[in-house]
């Protein structure tokens, strides 16, 4: 039977009551806090912790109850982070400041463990799903043979980009000590493109010169020259952010990498890449809050994304018909074709441009600019981005999607999930390429 936690006797039917449990445990924290920093001087990061824990109890009435479950790890980690002899003793007293909590030392070892197995599992089905697909496509004929080592290229690419969703980024924090073995180690991304193109004899000097240096130089972007001038980096826009954003952000937009895998079907390879190289430099040099990148997901995400592509939908047909821009058609599509499209739009769509879009770009520009305007201009850049699907301007497609991206913003904004934004992302996808395009 599983031990009752700090956080559940707080009743969500009774607002009164509410309110009055969420001062207590608000005092309950400070205590504990004060305590700790009277005992011996703290960690400057345990205490930055506990503000961050203090300062969710304050805002936790616009959140349902995982904000509790967030907000007691954070606790709990804060904990882990003293290490001496002392440890058991501010344990205990933390323990009698906010009462009934698990003991420290058990539980985070046992959701990692749990948290490892999963993604391990779950990414050996994906890997399966993925060979059914590439056999859908016939993926071996269009890129004429080779495909073993073309689809180890292709699983080294999607371990980083999938176990970045289940906390590896935390543990790389405390692994990687050294500044330049945590620069120097996003080179290893280069492996997959030797593996593919040494075989092959599609081996290019300058590819693998581009993308080794890609992700070496935003990595030494901010362990150098780290946004704000300190450690940890502001969680606001400033202007390596802008630099690292465009350099992973013109080579997707204008194609300028895609002939590192120069074969029909492969040009999603160059941009997981790309995303990679983002989501080590953001979450594990930059140390990036809120971004979202969580492939634990959860009821409420599909909830949110399936409520914003229903706003979005009924726009989008009546002015996409209205300008031409998309015609309807009848038919249902197989089973395996829809599966495959599902996949595919999730996985080399969805989450890259909602990770760049409402993950990066929209969490950096609220701190400075507000929520609104923020929504409003990433979706305006979002939308300029399909400026050349096709060439010279396409303008309605940059119309269509600037209000896309609005929902999406909103999407994601719910509570900083990308699996919210990216639901909305993939069914809008879907239903255009199945029964719009």
């Amino acid at each position: 039977m599983a031990k009752p936690t700090m956080f559940d006797d707080i009743p969500t039917k009774r607002p009164h009551f509410f309110f009055l449990m969420v001062g207590k445990k608000y005092f309950a924290l400070k205590k504990c806090e004060s305590r700790l920093v009277a005992d011996r001087p703290s960690p400057p990061r345990q205490i930055q912790i506990f503000n961050r824990a203090i300062w969710e109890i304050t805002r936790i009435i616009h959140y349902d109850m995982d904000t509790y479950r967030t907000t007691e790890y954070c606790l709990k980690r804060a904990l882990l982070l003293s290490r001496s002899e002392s440890v058991e003793t501010r344990e205990n007293r933390v323990g009698e400041a906010v009462g009934n909590m698990i003991a420290p030392d058990q539980i985070p070892a046992k959701s990692v463990d749990r948290t490892v197995l999963a993604a391990c599992a779950a990414y050996a089905l994906l890997l399966v799903a993925f060979w059914f697909v590439a056999r859908h496509f016939a993926m071996e004929v269009r890129i004429h043979g080779h495909m073993a080592s073309s689809f180890t290229a292709f699983a080294l690419l999607l371990a980083p980009y999938w176990f970045f969703g289940f906390g590896t980024a935390e543990m790389l924090q405390r692994f990687l000590t050294n500044r330049g073995v945590r620069v120097l180690i996003a080179g290893l991304l280069v492996v997959p493109y030797l593996i593919f193109s040494v075989p092959r004899g599609e081996f290019r000097w300058v590819y693998a010169v581009v993308l080794f240096s890609i992700p070496v130089a935003m990595a030494a972007l901010f362990e150098f020259l780290p946004p704000g001038g300190a450690r940890p980096a502001v969680g606001k826009l400033c202007w390596q952010d802008v630099v690292a954003l465009a350099v992973v952000g013109l080579p997707v937009e204008f194609g300028w990498i895609r002939g590192s895998f120069p074969h029909p079907g492969l040009s999603a390879l160059p941009k997981i890449l790309l995303v990679d190289s983002t989501l080590y430099s953001f979450l594990v040099v930059r140390r990036l809050e809120g971004v979202g990148h969580d492939f634990r997901a959860c009821v409420r995400d599909v909830l949110i994304g399936l409520r914003e592509c229903t706003f979005f939908a009924p726009i989008a047909i009546v002015l996409g018909v209205g300008l031409g821009f998309i015609v309807p058609h009848g038919g249902m599509p197989p089973a395996s074709s829809a599966s495959a499209a599902l996949l595919v739009t999730f996985f080399f769509v969805a989450i890259p441009e909602e990770l760049f879009f409402r993950g990066l770009l929209q969490n950096l520009l609220e701190p400075r600019i507000g929520y609104h305007s923020s929504l409003f201009v990433t979706a305006v850049i979002f939308g300029l981005s399909h400026f050349n699907k096709p060439l010279p301007f396409n303008w309605r497609y940059v119309l269509l999607g600037t209000i896309a991206g609005v929902f999406y913003g909103r999407a994601w904004r719910d509570r900083h999930r990308l699996l919210s934004s990216a639901t909305t992302h993939t069914l809008v996808d879907l239903i255009w390429s199945l029964w719009f395009r």
